[in-house]
């Protein structure tokens, strides 16, 4: 078995949204709530603050280091197997985006291997300049070193296949947009 085969299946968490973020009547609430995040170490915090400023468009060198060198990126859009291709998509953020701001985050789950947050985004594409809040539920699953491993990105209560179209969509995704982003490649 390969590495990249490997990590999703040593480090891919699949969180029942229904549990970390449903009400007792059975509904989905990705909305972060502030006021009821639970404390994290500042370790943590520090690997939070890194990865919203890559959702807000920072796509800096510093904030990329949270990743381990093979990691993974999963959401809708794509699928990412190393750091150098997570940082394609959010070296991407500033190059469509008029702007992307984080609005608010609740952090609903933390153990020592993995943070579970809601984050609230807003996006301003350049083309559009109309102003979109999305709501997801964000996982990051740590290696021994307390480097994101796995980064799994839910935009409603479902979570995304790896198999068939999607799957080869969000793989192209991933393997190609470095070349129309040009990251450092000391990432």
């Amino acid at each position: 078995m390969s590495n990249a085969e490997q990590i999703p299946q040593n480090y891919e968490q699949r969180p029942d949204p229904q549990l970390l973020t449903g009400d007792n009547e059975g509904q989905v609430d990705y909305e972060p709530h502030p006021n009821q995040s639970i404390s994290v170490s500042q370790e943590h915090e520090h690997i939070v603050k890194c990865i919203t400023n890559l959702y807000s468009g920072s796509a800096s060198e510093e904030d990329m280091k949270v990743y381990a060198e093979k990691a993974i990126y999963d959401d809708p859009w794509s699928y990412c197997d190393t750091r150098y291709k997570i940082a394609g998509q959010w070296y991407g953020i500033p190059k469509v985006m008029a702007s992307s701001r984080t609005l608010a985050t609740e952090i609903v789950e933390d153990s020592p291997t993995s943070i579970k947050f809601k984050l609230q985004q807003e996006y301003k594409p350049k083309v559009l300049h109309i102003s979109k809040p999305v709501n997801s539920l964000v996982t990051l699953t740590l290696d021994d070193e307390g480097k994101v491993k796995y980064h799994k990105d839910m935009w409603n209560e479902k979570d995304y296949s790896h198999e068939g179209l999607g799957k080869i969509f969000k793989t192209l995704n991933g393997d190609y947009l470095t070349g129309v982003t040009n990251p450092p490649d000391s990432l």
